[in-house]
């Protein structure tokens, strides 16, 4: 969430309140976050001096204002040339897609296209070696109607990573 907010942070110096707000508006569609959730990445990012922050002059509450830092920008750069790991891979790829038009035109939006085509490529590589295996394997009388389901699940699995495939080559 950190180089989602980074990401944000660098079309306009936002309020946490204005964080929230480009959630709601766009960014929830692969990632949700709480207010509190959004203040704690907001409070790592600024000990860490990838963002500033500053109280907004005239404010009777004592808006705070958050930009990313240089520092910021540079290590938002180095997230977006790293493949996608962690927990949902597939999160951090939207969260790529969605701010990859903060990155240069040209060679280096392509560097990061490819890189994630082949994440996703690599993703659905192993899910059909999984499947491979699996239908090599045969399925006792007693498990076929369990195995089924399982085995449609994979085969959700193999659809979207089929669909995150061909779109992303659609955004060339």
């Amino acid at each position: 969430m950190q180089f989602l907010i980074l990401g944000m942070l660098m079309l306009a110096p936002m309020s946490l309140y204005d964080v929230h707000k480009q959630f709601t508006a766009g960014a929830s569609l692969f990632y949700s976050a709480s207010f509190g959730s959004i203040q704690r990445a907001l409070a790592r990012l600024s000990a860490d001096g990838l963002v500033s922050v500053r109280e907004e002059p005239g404010s009777a509450r004592g808006r705070k204002v958050h930009a990313a830092t240089p520092s910021g920008v540079a290590a938002w750069r180095e997230w977006m040339r790293t493949p996608g790991e962690g927990a949902n891979p597939e999160r951090v790829m939207l969260a790529k897609v969605y701010l990859l038009g903060l990155m240069p035109a040209g060679s280096q939006r392509d560097e990061v296209l490819d890189m994630l085509r082949a994440s996703a490529a690599a993703a659905r590589a192993e899910l059909e070696a999984v499947e491979r295996a699996l239908d090599a394997q045969p399925v006792p009388e007693g498990y076929r109607e369990i195995f089924a389901y399982q085995r449609a699940t994979l085969d959700y699995g193999l659809r979207a990573h089929r669909l995150a495939c061909e779109w992303l080559d659609e955004l060339t």
